[in-house]
């Protein structure tokens, strides 16, 4: 029964979440996985972490005194705290930029009925004077579709706050949180923290147009995969810089997607592998990668097939593959692309071979 005697109140609110403490663990458990495989899905935006909390029982007080109590007092309006704590369960997910923090919240509204949304994007920049963290804060609760189901029993009589953050968000609202009695902070103190609020900011953005003139130089990247080579022989490293623009990230993965259609090719082990292939020779162009790749992967396929049947357990990934064709492509630039005991099995492999399945072989990968 609601109160204005907020000690028994207080009291009431500390025996209800010492009673569901377990219950609370084991719902933000299965919240926290449930967000995590929805915005996980393929399509979705990439993700750095979910994680989530139950909020600590004398932090909900505190927040209940600071929000409501005065106000709800003042008007004479009887309460249970437990009622003013929408984020007793907390699931924060932290993307890589601020124009994805909606594309996260319409991925788990198909599971969930949104009570409330704070935008604190908006918060922040429509207040002048004030500094904090930006980020889109909704209060959840599972739809009714997804709270009938026996697998989500644990979560059906929880709501939750769901914070949706990019990594600088994060981090500021970190440190933000270390600030303590903001309001009483002198002036000359204020305005330096609004300068580092605006570095953050300015970061997020910064990130953001990296990000979109990183995928249009990409898209600008030429297509050496719609054409043939113009020359299928070999040609000494010093002579491949007259063939066209020096091979690099964007370039080699417009010509590994064109023939791993269904490999995520992870950008930082993109441009390692790309710093491997210049040690090896370091003026390779396009053009010449996009030859090798194209006369020789036909061979390889064939011999990934033997080497995977002779070897369940091994791995030979897109990046192995590539390896391959690069050593058959040219074994004298490229012999280190492989490491001993590959190139003696594949030799071996190779010398087993009929001279006409390799001519076959290397005319057909030759093919549009």
């Amino acid at each position: 029964m609601p109160s204005l005697d907020f000690e028994l109140e207080e009291s009431r609110f500390l025996s209800y979440h010492d009673r569901h403490q377990q219950e609370l663990q084991a719902a933000c458990a299965a919240f926290r996985a449930l967000v995590g495989a929805q915005v996980a899905r393929p399509g979705q935006v990439e993700i750095s972490k979910v994680e989530g909390r139950v909020k600590d029982r004398d932090e909900c007080i505190r927040k209940f005194s600071r929000k409501y109590r005065a106000a709800l007092e003042e008007s004479g309006t009887p309460y249970e705290i437990r009622d003013y704590i929408s984020d007793l369960i907390g699931i924060r997910v932290v993307c890589l930029y601020e124009d994805e923090l909606e594309k996260v919240a319409d991925a788990v509204k198909a599971l969930f009925d949104v009570i409330d949304v704070t935008d604190k994007v908006s918060d922040v920049e429509g207040t002048e004077a004030s500094f904090g963290y930006k980020g889109l804060h909704l209060d959840l609760r599972l739809n009714a579709a997804q709270g009938a189901l026996p697998a989500h029993a644990a979560m059906a009589p929880w709501a939750i706050e769901l914070q949706i953050r990019t990594i600088v968000q994060d981090s500021w609202s970190v440190l933000d949180h270390k600030i303590k009695y903001k309001k009483a902070i002198p002036g000359p103190l204020k305005r330096r923290i609004n300068v580092l609020a605006a570095l953050f900011e300015l970061a997020d953005r910064e990130f953001r147009q990296i990000r979109d003139e990183t995928e249009a130089e990409l898209l600008k990247a030429p297509d050496e995969t719609a054409e043939a080579a113009a020359d299928a022989g070999t040609r000494p490293p010093q002579q491949e810089s007259a063939m066209g623009s020096r091979l690099n990230a964007f370039s080699f993965l417009k010509i590994a997607q064109h023939f791993f259609k269904d490999f995520v090719f992870e950008p930082h082990k993109v441009d390692s592998f790309v710093d491997d292939i210049h040690a090896w020779s370091p003026s390779i162009t396009r053009a010449r990668f996009n030859s090798h790749l194209r006369q020789t992967i036909g061979i390889v396929k064939r011999y990934k097939q033997h080497f995977e049947e002779q070897n369940p357990a091994g791995k030979f990934n897109p990046y192995t593959v590539i390896r391959h064709c690069l050593y058959l492509g040219n074994k004298e630039v490229f012999g280190h692309a492989l490491r001993k005991v590959s190139r003696t099995s594949f030799e071996a492999w190779l010398n087993e071979q009929p001279a006409s399945a390799r001519d076959s072989d290397k005319k057909q990968s030759q093919e549009p």
